[in-house]
Protein backbone atom coordinates (compact mmCIF):
# COMPACT_ATOMS: atom_id res chain seq x y z
CA UNK A 1 0.00 0.00 0.00
CA UNK A 2 2.42 2.24 1.41
CA UNK A 3 4.44 2.17 -2.13
CA UNK A 4 1.51 2.85 -4.12
CA UNK A 5 0.46 5.64 -2.11
CA UNK A 6 4.38 6.86 -3.12
CA UNK A 7 3.91 6.75 -6.91
CA UNK A 8 0.86 8.14 -6.88
CA UNK A 9 1.78 10.81 -4.64
CA UNK A 10 4.90 11.13 -6.80
CA UNK A 11 3.21 10.70 -10.29
CA UNK A 12 1.18 13.87 -8.97
CA UNK A 13 3.81 16.45 -7.81
CA UNK A 14 5.57 15.60 -10.99
CA UNK A 15 2.41 16.44 -13.45
CA UNK A 16 2.58 19.47 -11.49
CA UNK A 17 5.90 20.38 -11.93
CA UNK A 18 5.53 20.35 -15.69
CA UNK A 19 2.05 22.19 -15.90
CA UNK A 20 4.64 24.98 -13.91
CA UNK A 21 7.03 24.55 -16.83
CA UNK A 22 5.07 24.25 -19.65
CA UNK A 23 3.03 27.38 -18.53
CA UNK A 24 5.45 29.76 -16.72
CA UNK A 25 8.77 29.36 -18.42
CA UNK A 26 7.80 28.08 -21.76
CA UNK A 27 4.56 29.66 -22.47
CA UNK A 28 4.88 33.39 -22.79
CA UNK A 29 1.65 34.16 -24.95
CA UNK A 30 3.20 36.43 -27.83
CA UNK A 31 0.73 37.30 -30.53
CA UNK A 32 2.14 36.07 -33.62
CA UNK A 33 3.78 38.82 -35.67
CA UNK A 34 1.52 39.44 -37.92
CA UNK A 35 -1.38 40.15 -35.37
CA UNK A 36 0.31 43.06 -34.27
CA UNK A 37 -1.34 46.52 -34.03
CA UNK A 38 -4.61 45.00 -35.47
CA UNK A 39 -7.58 44.82 -33.39
CA UNK A 40 -6.54 41.36 -31.75
CA UNK A 41 -3.37 42.81 -29.97
CA UNK A 42 -4.09 43.43 -26.61
CA UNK A 43 -1.99 46.07 -26.61
CA UNK A 44 -4.90 48.27 -28.62
CA UNK A 45 -7.79 48.01 -26.45
CA UNK A 46 -5.84 47.07 -23.22
CA UNK A 47 -3.40 49.22 -20.98
CA UNK A 48 -0.41 48.28 -19.80
CA UNK A 49 -1.59 47.21 -16.25
CA UNK A 50 -4.67 45.46 -17.67
CA UNK A 51 -2.29 43.12 -20.12
CA UNK A 52 -0.04 42.52 -16.66
CA UNK A 53 -2.90 41.54 -15.02
CA UNK A 54 -4.07 39.39 -18.14
CA UNK A 55 -1.25 37.99 -18.34
CA UNK A 56 -0.77 37.09 -14.37
CA UNK A 57 -4.36 36.12 -13.95
CA UNK A 58 -4.25 33.37 -16.68
CA UNK A 59 -1.04 31.99 -15.93
CA UNK A 60 -2.18 30.87 -12.60
CA UNK A 61 -5.91 30.51 -13.16
CA UNK A 62 -4.56 27.70 -16.04
CA UNK A 63 -2.39 26.39 -13.77
CA UNK A 64 -4.91 25.77 -11.38
CA UNK A 65 -7.11 23.91 -13.71
CA UNK A 66 -4.93 21.51 -14.62
CA UNK A 67 -3.42 20.87 -11.45
CA UNK A 68 -6.87 20.56 -9.57
CA UNK A 69 -8.40 18.68 -12.72
CA UNK A 70 -6.72 15.15 -11.37
CA UNK A 71 -7.12 15.81 -7.99
CA UNK A 72 -10.89 14.03 -7.76
CA UNK A 73 -9.32 11.24 -8.89
CA UNK A 74 -6.47 11.12 -7.10
CA UNK A 75 -8.46 11.40 -3.84
CA UNK A 76 -10.73 8.28 -5.48
CA UNK A 77 -7.48 6.35 -5.77
CA UNK A 78 -6.10 7.18 -2.27
CA UNK A 79 -9.30 5.71 -0.92
CA UNK A 80 -9.21 2.99 -2.52
CA UNK A 81 -5.36 2.17 -1.50
CA UNK A 82 -5.64 3.01 1.70
CA UNK A 83 -9.70 0.95 1.91
CA UNK A 84 -11.45 3.89 3.16
CA UNK A 85 -14.09 3.15 0.39
CA UNK A 86 -13.87 -0.52 1.92
CA UNK A 87 -14.05 1.20 5.75
CA UNK A 88 -17.17 3.54 4.04
CA UNK A 89 -18.88 0.64 3.07
CA UNK A 90 -19.09 -1.61 5.89
CA UNK A 91 -20.56 1.48 8.24
CA UNK A 92 -23.28 1.95 5.44
CA UNK A 93 -23.95 -2.09 5.41
CA UNK A 94 -23.77 -1.63 9.39
CA UNK A 95 -26.22 1.05 9.68
CA UNK A 96 -29.05 -0.25 7.49
CA UNK A 97 -30.54 -3.58 5.58
CA UNK A 98 -31.97 -1.20 3.07
CA UNK A 99 -30.11 -0.81 -0.36
CA UNK A 100 -30.76 2.75 -0.45
CA UNK A 101 -29.80 3.97 2.43
CA UNK A 102 -26.45 1.69 2.86
CA UNK A 103 -25.93 3.68 -0.77
CA UNK A 104 -27.46 7.25 0.61
CA UNK A 105 -24.85 7.04 3.73
CA UNK A 106 -21.64 4.99 1.77
CA UNK A 107 -21.55 7.89 -0.72
CA UNK A 108 -22.20 10.57 2.05
CA UNK A 109 -19.07 10.16 3.76
CA UNK A 110 -17.47 9.85 -0.02
CA UNK A 111 -18.57 13.06 -0.72
CA UNK A 112 -17.74 14.51 2.63
CA UNK A 113 -13.99 13.45 2.45
CA UNK A 114 -13.78 14.80 -1.44
CA UNK A 115 -15.72 18.02 -0.59
CA UNK A 116 -13.57 18.42 2.33
CA UNK A 117 -10.37 18.21 1.29
CA UNK A 118 -11.25 19.84 -1.91
CA UNK A 119 -12.55 23.32 -0.24
CA UNK A 120 -9.10 24.69 0.70
CA UNK A 121 -8.43 23.89 -3.10
CA UNK A 122 -11.78 25.69 -4.09
CA UNK A 123 -11.24 28.61 -1.92
CA UNK A 124 -7.84 29.58 -3.56
CA UNK A 125 -9.62 29.86 -6.82
CA UNK A 126 -12.18 31.77 -4.82
CA UNK A 127 -9.48 34.32 -3.58
CA UNK A 128 -7.44 34.17 -7.05
CA UNK A 129 -10.42 35.94 -9.00
CA UNK A 130 -11.49 37.80 -5.77
CA UNK A 131 -7.80 39.46 -6.00
CA UNK A 132 -8.20 40.29 -9.14
CA UNK A 133 -11.14 41.82 -8.89
CA UNK A 134 -13.06 39.30 -11.67
CA UNK A 135 -15.09 37.94 -8.53
CA UNK A 136 -17.07 40.62 -6.54
CA UNK A 137 -18.92 37.63 -4.91
CA UNK A 138 -19.18 37.91 -0.84
CA UNK A 139 -17.30 34.84 1.19
CA UNK A 140 -20.63 34.16 3.22
CA UNK A 141 -22.62 33.95 -0.48
CA UNK A 142 -19.66 31.32 -1.94
CA UNK A 143 -20.07 29.35 1.29
CA UNK A 144 -23.70 29.11 0.46
CA UNK A 145 -22.99 28.34 -2.78
CA UNK A 146 -20.54 25.60 -2.19
CA UNK A 147 -23.35 23.86 0.40
CA UNK A 148 -25.36 24.37 -2.69
CA UNK A 149 -23.09 22.37 -4.49
CA UNK A 150 -22.50 19.43 -2.35
CA UNK A 151 -26.39 18.90 -1.36
CA UNK A 152 -27.25 18.95 -5.19
CA UNK A 153 -24.63 16.80 -6.90
CA UNK A 154 -25.02 14.63 -3.33
CA UNK A 155 -28.57 14.04 -3.92
CA UNK A 156 -27.72 13.30 -7.82
CA UNK A 157 -24.97 11.14 -7.32
CA UNK A 158 -26.50 8.80 -4.63
CA UNK A 159 -29.77 8.33 -7.56
CA UNK A 160 -26.33 7.77 -10.01
CA UNK A 161 -24.27 5.42 -7.61
CA UNK A 162 -27.69 3.50 -6.82
CA UNK A 163 -28.49 2.90 -10.01
CA UNK A 164 -25.43 1.75 -11.07
CA UNK A 165 -24.69 -0.69 -8.64
CA UNK A 166 -28.01 -2.33 -9.24
CA UNK A 167 -27.10 -2.84 -12.46
CA UNK A 168 -23.94 -4.03 -12.15
CA UNK A 169 -25.31 -6.48 -9.71
CA UNK A 170 -28.66 -7.07 -12.62
CA UNK A 171 -26.52 -7.32 -15.52
CA UNK A 172 -22.97 -8.59 -14.78
CA UNK A 173 -22.14 -8.37 -18.88
CA UNK A 174 -23.95 -5.80 -20.15
CA UNK A 175 -24.92 -3.09 -17.00
CA UNK A 176 -23.10 -0.49 -19.51
CA UNK A 177 -25.20 -0.70 -22.18
CA UNK A 178 -28.26 -0.77 -19.73
CA UNK A 179 -26.75 1.94 -17.93
CA UNK A 180 -26.18 4.26 -21.29
CA UNK A 181 -30.08 3.36 -22.12
CA UNK A 182 -30.84 5.15 -18.77
CA UNK A 183 -28.63 7.78 -18.70
CA UNK A 184 -30.42 9.05 -22.19
CA UNK A 185 -33.76 10.23 -20.58
CA UNK A 186 -32.17 11.23 -17.32
CA UNK A 187 -30.01 13.46 -19.13
CA UNK A 188 -32.81 15.12 -20.86
CA UNK A 189 -34.56 15.35 -18.17
CA UNK A 190 -31.67 16.96 -15.92
CA UNK A 191 -31.58 19.22 -19.27
CA UNK A 192 -35.01 20.23 -18.89
CA UNK A 193 -35.25 21.12 -15.26
CA UNK A 194 -31.86 22.68 -15.35
CA UNK A 195 -33.20 26.37 -16.39
CA UNK A 196 -36.55 26.45 -13.95
CA UNK A 197 -35.00 24.33 -10.87
CA UNK A 198 -31.29 24.08 -10.82
CA UNK A 199 -30.26 27.51 -12.02
CA UNK A 200 -32.39 29.68 -9.62
CA UNK A 201 -30.70 27.56 -6.42
CA UNK A 202 -28.15 30.01 -7.47
CA UNK A 203 -29.18 33.34 -8.59
CA UNK A 204 -32.27 35.12 -9.14
CA UNK A 205 -33.75 34.95 -13.16
CA UNK A 206 -35.98 37.91 -14.33
CA UNK A 207 -37.33 38.85 -17.70
CA UNK A 208 -34.92 41.73 -19.18
CA UNK A 209 -35.82 45.08 -17.70
CA UNK A 210 -35.18 46.99 -20.38
CA UNK A 211 -37.96 46.67 -22.42
CA UNK A 212 -37.09 48.85 -25.45
CA UNK A 213 -33.79 46.48 -25.58
CA UNK A 214 -36.24 43.57 -25.04
CA UNK A 215 -37.92 44.20 -28.21
CA UNK A 216 -34.92 45.20 -30.34
CA UNK A 217 -33.59 41.43 -29.77
CA UNK A 218 -37.14 39.91 -29.79
CA UNK A 219 -37.57 41.28 -33.13
CA UNK A 220 -34.10 39.26 -34.14
CA UNK A 221 -35.47 36.55 -32.65
CA UNK A 222 -38.52 36.86 -34.71
CA UNK A 223 -36.46 37.04 -38.16
CA UNK A 224 -34.58 33.88 -36.80
CA UNK A 225 -38.19 31.76 -36.22
CA UNK A 226 -37.51 31.13 -32.76
CA UNK A 227 -40.59 31.31 -30.85
CA UNK A 228 -39.42 33.60 -27.92
CA UNK A 229 -41.60 35.33 -25.73
CA UNK A 230 -39.01 36.63 -23.19
CA UNK A 231 -34.84 37.15 -22.63
CA UNK A 232 -34.03 36.52 -19.35
CA UNK A 233 -31.63 38.99 -17.11
CA UNK A 234 -29.60 37.27 -14.39
CA UNK A 235 -27.68 39.35 -11.53
CA UNK A 236 -24.46 38.08 -11.62
CA UNK A 237 -23.05 41.86 -10.83
CA UNK A 238 -23.34 40.17 -7.17
CA UNK A 239 -20.76 37.59 -7.93
CA UNK A 240 -18.54 38.68 -10.75
CA UNK A 241 -17.65 41.70 -13.13
CA UNK A 242 -17.05 39.14 -16.45
CA UNK A 243 -19.91 38.68 -18.83
CA UNK A 244 -21.37 36.21 -20.07
CA UNK A 245 -24.74 35.29 -22.63
CA UNK A 246 -25.70 31.78 -22.92
CA UNK A 247 -28.86 29.22 -24.02
CA UNK A 248 -29.72 26.59 -21.76
CA UNK A 249 -32.43 24.44 -21.44
CA UNK A 250 -34.76 22.08 -24.10
CA UNK A 251 -38.22 22.05 -25.45
CA UNK A 252 -40.62 24.67 -23.36
CA UNK A 253 -38.14 25.25 -20.86
CA UNK A 254 -35.18 27.02 -23.33
CA UNK A 255 -34.01 29.89 -22.18
CA UNK A 256 -31.71 32.84 -23.58
CA UNK A 257 -30.07 34.57 -20.30
CA UNK A 258 -27.93 37.85 -20.88
CA UNK A 259 -25.72 38.52 -17.31
CA UNK A 260 -26.45 42.04 -15.99
CA UNK A 261 -22.84 42.81 -15.95
CA UNK A 262 -23.15 42.27 -20.30
CA UNK A 263 -25.57 45.00 -19.98
CA UNK A 264 -23.64 47.28 -17.91
CA UNK A 265 -20.52 46.72 -19.92
CA UNK A 266 -21.68 46.67 -23.80
CA UNK A 267 -23.53 48.86 -25.44
CA UNK A 268 -27.00 48.15 -27.71
CA UNK A 269 -25.49 46.84 -30.53
CA UNK A 270 -23.10 44.79 -29.06
CA UNK A 271 -25.87 43.21 -27.18
CA UNK A 272 -27.72 42.31 -30.03
CA UNK A 273 -24.38 40.81 -31.63
CA UNK A 274 -24.27 38.58 -28.88
CA UNK A 275 -27.81 37.69 -28.50
CA UNK A 276 -28.20 37.14 -31.79
CA UNK A 277 -25.07 34.35 -31.58
CA UNK A 278 -27.11 32.52 -29.06
CA UNK A 279 -30.12 32.61 -30.94
CA UNK A 280 -27.61 30.90 -34.13
CA UNK A 281 -27.17 27.96 -31.38
CA UNK A 282 -30.86 27.55 -30.87
CA UNK A 283 -31.08 27.66 -34.42
CA UNK A 284 -28.81 25.16 -36.11
CA UNK A 285 -29.60 23.27 -33.16
CA UNK A 286 -26.14 22.89 -31.60
CA UNK A 287 -28.07 21.94 -28.11
CA UNK A 288 -28.84 18.85 -29.31
CA UNK A 289 -25.93 18.57 -31.56
CA UNK A 290 -24.49 18.33 -28.37
CA UNK A 291 -26.64 15.72 -26.33
CA UNK A 292 -26.06 13.38 -29.04
CA UNK A 293 -22.38 13.56 -29.03
CA UNK A 294 -22.10 13.72 -25.74
CA UNK A 295 -24.56 10.19 -25.57
CA UNK A 296 -22.35 8.88 -28.31
CA UNK A 297 -18.79 9.39 -26.28
CA UNK A 298 -20.59 8.14 -23.08
CA UNK A 299 -21.80 5.07 -24.57
CA UNK A 300 -18.33 4.28 -25.81
CA UNK A 301 -16.87 5.75 -22.62
CA UNK A 302 -19.04 3.80 -20.14
CA UNK A 303 -18.05 0.31 -22.44
CA UNK A 304 -14.21 1.23 -21.74
CA UNK A 305 -15.04 1.87 -17.69
CA UNK A 306 -16.44 -2.15 -17.62
CA UNK A 307 -13.65 -3.71 -19.09
CA UNK A 308 -11.09 -1.33 -17.54
CA UNK A 309 -12.72 -2.19 -14.40
CA UNK A 310 -13.10 -5.89 -14.68
CA UNK A 311 -9.21 -6.06 -15.60
CA UNK A 312 -8.54 -3.70 -12.98
CA UNK A 313 -9.83 -5.75 -10.02
CA UNK A 314 -8.62 -8.62 -11.66
CA UNK A 315 -5.21 -7.79 -12.00
CA UNK A 316 -5.03 -5.38 -8.96
CA UNK A 317 -8.39 -6.09 -7.00
CA UNK A 318 -6.48 -6.68 -3.85
CA UNK A 319 -4.29 -3.68 -3.66
CA UNK A 320 -7.10 -1.43 -4.29
CA UNK A 321 -9.38 -3.02 -1.80
CA UNK A 322 -11.80 -4.44 -3.75
CA UNK A 323 -13.21 -7.83 -4.65
CA UNK A 324 -16.01 -7.58 -7.09
CA UNK A 325 -17.27 -4.48 -9.51
CA UNK A 326 -20.89 -5.19 -7.68
CA UNK A 327 -19.47 -3.55 -4.04
CA UNK A 328 -19.88 0.20 -3.17
CA UNK A 329 -16.59 0.25 -2.70
CA UNK A 330 -16.13 -0.23 -6.47
CA UNK A 331 -17.46 3.44 -7.22
CA UNK A 332 -14.48 5.29 -6.49
CA UNK A 333 -12.60 3.35 -9.35
CA UNK A 334 -15.63 3.76 -11.65
CA UNK A 335 -15.64 8.11 -11.26
CA UNK A 336 -12.25 7.46 -11.27
CA UNK A 337 -12.10 6.04 -14.69
CA UNK A 338 -14.88 8.55 -15.59
CA UNK A 339 -13.06 11.19 -14.73
CA UNK A 340 -9.46 10.19 -16.67
CA UNK A 341 -11.62 9.44 -19.44
CA UNK A 342 -13.85 12.80 -19.65
CA UNK A 343 -10.56 15.04 -19.57
CA UNK A 344 -8.80 12.51 -21.88
CA UNK A 345 -11.90 13.57 -24.72
CA UNK A 346 -12.04 17.18 -24.02
CA UNK A 347 -9.98 18.59 -26.59
CA UNK A 348 -12.15 16.52 -28.70
CA UNK A 349 -14.91 17.88 -27.42
CA UNK A 350 -14.13 21.34 -27.55
CA UNK A 351 -13.23 21.20 -31.10
CA UNK A 352 -16.60 20.51 -31.70
CA UNK A 353 -17.83 23.10 -29.61
CA UNK A 354 -15.25 25.87 -30.81
CA UNK A 355 -16.98 24.88 -34.46
CA UNK A 356 -20.05 25.66 -33.00
CA UNK A 357 -19.10 28.25 -31.93
CA UNK A 358 -17.58 30.07 -35.04
CA UNK A 359 -20.46 28.61 -36.97
CA UNK A 360 -22.57 30.93 -34.07
CA UNK A 361 -20.18 33.78 -34.73
CA UNK A 362 -20.84 33.84 -38.44
CA UNK A 363 -24.75 33.56 -37.93
CA UNK A 364 -24.82 36.65 -35.86
CA UNK A 365 -22.80 38.63 -38.30
CA UNK A 366 -25.98 38.02 -41.49
CA UNK A 367 -28.55 38.63 -38.53
CA UNK A 368 -26.93 41.84 -37.31
CA UNK A 369 -24.20 42.80 -40.83
CA UNK A 370 -22.50 44.74 -37.75
CA UNK A 371 -18.85 43.28 -37.66
CA UNK A 372 -17.14 46.57 -35.80
CA UNK A 373 -19.60 45.37 -32.68
CA UNK A 374 -18.24 42.13 -32.66
CA UNK A 375 -14.87 42.68 -32.31
CA UNK A 376 -15.53 45.63 -29.54
CA UNK A 377 -17.61 43.35 -27.84
CA UNK A 378 -14.69 40.35 -28.30
CA UNK A 379 -12.17 42.84 -27.09
CA UNK A 380 -14.83 43.93 -23.96
CA UNK A 381 -15.02 40.39 -23.07
CA UNK A 382 -11.16 39.57 -23.03
CA UNK A 383 -10.74 42.82 -20.83
CA UNK A 384 -13.36 42.09 -17.99
CA UNK A 385 -12.15 38.57 -18.04
CA UNK A 386 -8.58 39.75 -18.19
CA UNK A 387 -7.86 36.45 -20.18
CA UNK A 388 -5.27 35.95 -23.27
CA UNK A 389 -5.88 36.37 -26.48
CA UNK A 390 -3.75 33.87 -27.81
CA UNK A 391 -3.57 31.24 -25.10
CA UNK A 392 -0.57 28.14 -25.22
CA UNK A 393 -1.82 25.35 -27.11
CA UNK A 394 -2.34 23.05 -24.50
CA UNK A 395 -4.28 25.27 -22.82
CA UNK A 396 -6.33 25.62 -25.42
CA UNK A 397 -6.75 22.41 -26.20
CA UNK A 398 -7.79 21.33 -23.12
CA UNK A 399 -10.09 24.18 -21.95
CA UNK A 400 -11.42 26.43 -24.68
CA UNK A 401 -14.79 25.46 -25.68
CA UNK A 402 -14.72 29.06 -28.19
CA UNK A 403 -11.99 29.94 -30.41
CA UNK A 404 -9.66 32.16 -28.45
CA UNK A 405 -10.32 35.97 -28.91
CA UNK A 406 -7.41 35.67 -31.05
CA UNK A 407 -9.10 33.77 -33.64
CA UNK A 408 -12.75 35.40 -33.02
CA UNK A 409 -11.51 39.12 -33.32
CA UNK A 410 -9.23 37.99 -36.48
CA UNK A 411 -12.07 36.36 -38.53
CA UNK A 412 -14.61 39.37 -37.86
CA UNK A 413 -11.48 41.97 -38.56
CA UNK A 414 -11.04 39.99 -42.03
CA UNK A 415 -14.61 39.85 -43.12
CA UNK A 416 -14.58 43.54 -42.36
CA UNK A 417 -11.93 43.57 -44.97
CA UNK A 418 -13.07 41.61 -47.37
CA UNK A 419 -16.75 43.16 -47.17
CA UNK A 420 -14.33 46.47 -48.05
CA UNK A 421 -12.39 45.16 -51.29
CA UNK A 422 -15.85 43.91 -52.57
Amino acid sequence: MRRWLTAAVLGYFLYGLFIYWYLFMTSDGALPQHLEGTPADPKTFMNGRELLLSEQYSKIKDFLFFVTAPFEWFLFLVMLITGLARKFQHWAEGTSRFFAVRTAIFWFWVSLVISAVSLPVEYISYHLSKSYHISTQTFPSWMKDQLIDFWTNYAIMVLIVGVLVFLIRKFKKRWWLAAWGLSVPFTLFLMFLQPVVLDPLYNDFYPLKNKELETKILEVAKRADIPAEHVYEVNMSEKTNSMNAYVTGIGSNSRIVLWDTTLKKLDEKEILFIMAHEMGHYVMKHIYVGIGGYLLLSLAGLYLVKQLMDWLIRQRGKRLNIESPKELAAMPLFFLLIGVLSFASSPLTNAVSRMQEKSADMYAIEMTRDKESAVRSFQELSRSGLSRVNPPELVKQFRYTHPTMAERITYMDELVILENKK
